[in-house]
């Protein structure tokens, strides 16, 4: 067995570690893994599977790949990586793709749509497979840079639940890297030389939006690299009380729910404001 590189070590704690905080796998858990051949997607599977191994095979592990039809996709090496892996997989065709560029007009955003079909197939072949998680391999980065487009430019507060069940209640929804920073994903897939397939649709399109939080983000981080860190915490160190939110406060009532309201007499001759 070779020895684990220094970004492998800490790409396995910070896994390791969302794993137990959020609870997300547990004994004898079906974990469909979905591989969409991008870098963050690959470094998921194997950290995965090194960890399946450390366990003792406490759970089990598939990888599942949507081919959407795009054109110029070979998974050819894809293929190839996972036979030499040994890790069970499907490779699933569905043409997608068609349906996106006659649904979304010229110059507008395919990732809508496209995310959306991509999702009820993954839900659908889970369910018929019986895999208990679903395993997505969005990391840190991706919710701190969500929470802020959410804010910027749709004007609520949301970003990506490292463990989600679904609407339908059918599903649970795993994110193991959400400890794990893009920069170490960077490096170890090209540690690793993951075979990765471009995403054609997507990367047709800049996202200019996400861009400029990305940069935002990126030169706060130059003058304070907890920035980061921070922004991420902040996810789980919501204090209601301190928002404006009138579904979780009764801000009209707040005076019906305030203790020693016999105090009150003692200004009662006040003129009200």
């Amino acid at each position: 067995m070779t020895t684990p590189s220094k970004t492998e070590k800490k790409l396995l704690h910070y896994t390791g570690k969302a794993i137990a905080d959020y609870n997300m796998i547990q004994r004898g858990d079906r974990v469909m893994v979905c591989l969409s051949g991008g870098k963050d997607s690959f470094t998921m599977l194997k950290i995965l599977n090194l960890l399946r191994q450390r366990s003792g095979n406490k759970f089990e592990i598939f990888a599942f790949t949507l081919d959407q039809a795009q054109p110029g996709w070979n998974d050819k090496a894809l293929r190839a990586w996972l036979d030499t892996a040994k890790i069970p997989h499907e490779i699933l065709t569905r043409d997608t793709y068609s349906i996106v560029m006659d649904k979304i007009p010229e110059g507008n955003t395919y990732c809508g749509l496209c995310s959306r079909l991509r999702r009820g197939i993954i839900y659908r072949y889970a369910a018929e497979r019986g895999f208990t998680k679903i395993a997505l391999g969005h990391h840190r980065d991706d919710l701190i840079r969500t929470l802020f487009m959410s804010i910027l430019y749709n004007g609520d507060i949301r970003s990506m639940p490292p463990k989600l069940l679904t609407d339908d209640k059918k599903h649970i929804v795993i994110r193991p890297l959400v400890y794990c920073q893009e920069k170490d994903i960077i490096n170890y897939a090209a540690e690793n030389a993951f075979p990765i397939i471009p995403c054609n649709l997507c990367g047709s399109q800049e996202n200019l939006a996400r861009q400029r939080v990305k940069v935002l983000i990126d030169g706060l981080t130059k003058e304070n690299p907890k920035v980061p860190s921070n922004i991420l915490h902040a996810l789980s160190a919501v204090r209601p009380s301190q928002l404006m939110d009138d579904k979780l406060w009764d801000f009209k009532n707040l005076e019906a729910s305030r203790v020693g309201m016999e105090e009150l007499s003692l200004v009662e001759n006040e003129e009200p404001f």
